[in-house]
């Protein structure tokens, strides 16, 4: 159709651009309809970069007359005419920025808005034929929209910034998300879908890939919506209040679990919204242990340990922290019990096993305190706990420096158990264990002190030694790390690295000699007391 290349050729407030409009809208009620929707069609399909969204938004009102015009196969038109739109606009990036959404640069916002409109009368169609008989069989309308509106929220939604910005009266995104909750409510898929688990209907295909393909669409398009509704509140007065706290936070688990496991910032930041709104819910040791037996509350712990620890954005690192510790927050006693005991066996990096064994130590003192009945923070269940706490990787030969975060936490709550829980008393357990635990903790320790601060200590010289011989400090070394060269090292950085290792082992040392003392004096205390 040269028509559209020739509206394209005039300026907006031109009136021959004006003159080709109105010859379109000539066409689209004169021509054959089939015809001209396979016309229509082919113009968006062969539409490409700047132009795509001036193009869409240019046949989107021709193209829904013919529609509205077609007898036959008009349900399989619609959704082909929408899959054709969401499949032009896909590619083309999701403006996320204040500045970037103002602009509009490509046309994205005021476009997808374009698309809901030109969907309307179809959704209208098929609410009218709902409301005329309860036994609507002509599903085929009513799913093509479903699938827009699937489509729709895998792109742009969950990529789209969708907080309230400052100076946008009207924000373009959240007005789109308003009008797809809408249709789903209006066509009666709102909350089943938000309760689907993954286990709605779905294509058969033959091919396992596109079936795989298919699955995680929909899966993300799932969370997004979960996402809408429980952070966004879009839609949320059509939601029954009827359900619990916990009961949500299991329906949302999955969707958590998808979009955690992204690692775009505007996704990864709509599973950390989604997670937290769910346990902020949520009253304190509240959620019962069996939860725990359910993959996804064992997997997303694990996903937030990852984002703690890899993730490259500061902030992330840190809302991934808190939210880990209002998850910790909302178990039961014996949820908690569990839950550190998994996550000091998969974390895998003794930062977040420091602040594991922290908490153990912040429940072990409650226990103390005798709060309340605490049987999995004392005795046996305890013991056992102190296992895995109280124990170097590798015995003597772990590396100190790289899990000095863990240790140090380690011997500050045997520090603590020492001095709060007497050996007459011993609630805890700790002294009826104690001979272990200088034997796979103690002891280790301190050989792995004495070894390490000698090979420190060595290192120190030979640097000091080499740099003297070399009459100066510019010389240079190249350090590798997992793969990438890092910046060269001059004799005085490497020198200054060494120093604060060894000032990392005198810490260590000065807690190890004091827990020792510790246990040494309140031994000898009882002997006395029973001579």
């Amino acid at each position: 159709m040269r028509k559209t290349r020739c509206i394209f050729m005039y300026k907006q407030e031109d009136d021959k651009r004006e003159h080709c409009l109105r010859i379109l809208d000539q066409l689209a009620q004169l021509c054959n309809p089939k015809e001209l929707f396979l016309g229509l069609l082919e113009q968006i399909e062969q539409t490409s970069g700047e132009q795509v969204c001036q193009t869409v938004m240019l046949l989107l009102q021709p193209l829904q007359t013919v529609l509205l015009k077609l007898q036959n196969k008009k349900a399989y038109s619609v959704g082909l005419s929408l899959a054709m739109i969401m499949n032009q606009l896909t590619p083309l990036p999701v403006p996320y920025t204040k500045q970037q959404i103002q602009e509009d640069k490509l046309g994205l916002c005021q476009c997808c808005n374009a698309v809901v409109d030109f969907a309307k009368p179809f959704v209208n169609e098929v609410v009218k034929n709902m409301e005329k008989s309860s036994e609507y069989n002509d599903m085929e309308l009513k799913e093509e929209l479903i699938k827009f509106c699937m489509q729709s929220l895998k792109y742009p939604l969950l990529a789209a910034q969708l907080e309230h910005l400052e100076g946008i009266e009207e924000h373009p995104f959240r007005r789109f998300a308003t009008e797809i909750t809408d249709i789903l409510w209006n066509v009666g898929e709102l909350i089943p879908l938000v309760f689907v688990h993954h286990k709605g209907k779905s294509p058969h295909w033959e091919n396992q890939e596109f079936a795989d393909i298919e699955r995680k669409n929909s899966a993300d398009s799932l969370a997004c919506l979960s996402y809408l509704m429980f952070v966004q509140h879009f839609g949320v007065e059509f939601f029954p209040v009827v359900f619990s706290p916990s009961y949500l936070l299991l329906c949302n688990m999955t969707h958590i679990e998808v979009l955690l496991k992204r690692t775009e910032e505007s996704v990864l930041s709509k599973g950390l919204d989604l997670f937290e709104s769910c346990l902020l819910r949520m009253e304190d040791n509240s959620l019962l242990h069996h939860y725990l037996e359910l993959r996804g509350f064992i997997n997303v712990p694990q996903d937030l340990v990852k984002i703690m620890t890899l993730c490259p954005m500061e902030h992330m690192r840190k809302k991934s922290l808190n939210i880990l510790q209002l998850f910790i927050d909302k178990f039961d006693i014996e949820g908690k019990y569990t839950l550190f005991r998994c996550l000091l066996k998969t974390s895998n990096h003794a930062g977040v096993e420091g602040y594991i064994i922290k908490n153990i130590k912040d429940q072990i003192h409650l226990a103390l305190m005798k709060e309340y009945d605490n049987i999995w923070f004392t005795g046996h269940h305890l013991i056992s706990l102190l296992d895995l706490v109280l124990s170097l990787p590798e015995g003597a030969e772990t590396d100190l420096l790289q899990n000095s975060d863990r240790i140090m936490a380690s011997l500050n709550l045997l520090r603590y158990l020492v001095i709060k829980d007497c050996e007459s008393d011993n609630q805890t357990g700790v002294w009826t264990t104690l001979g272990k635990i200088e034997q796979n903790f103690l002891k280790p320790l301190r050989v792995g002190l004495n070894m390490s601060k000698a090979h420190y200590e060595a290192e120190i010289k030979n640097k000091k030694e080499n740099r003297k011989e070399a009459h100066s400090s510019n010389t240079v070394c190249s350090v590798t790390v997992s793969g990438e060269k890092m910046p060269a090292m001059t004799t005085g950085m490497q020198l200054q690295v060494l120093h604060s290792a060894l000032f990392t082992f005198d810490l260590i040392e000065s807690v190890l000699a004091r827990v020792e003392e510790l246990i040494e004096v309140k031994t000898k205390a009882v002997m006395d007391e029973n001579s």
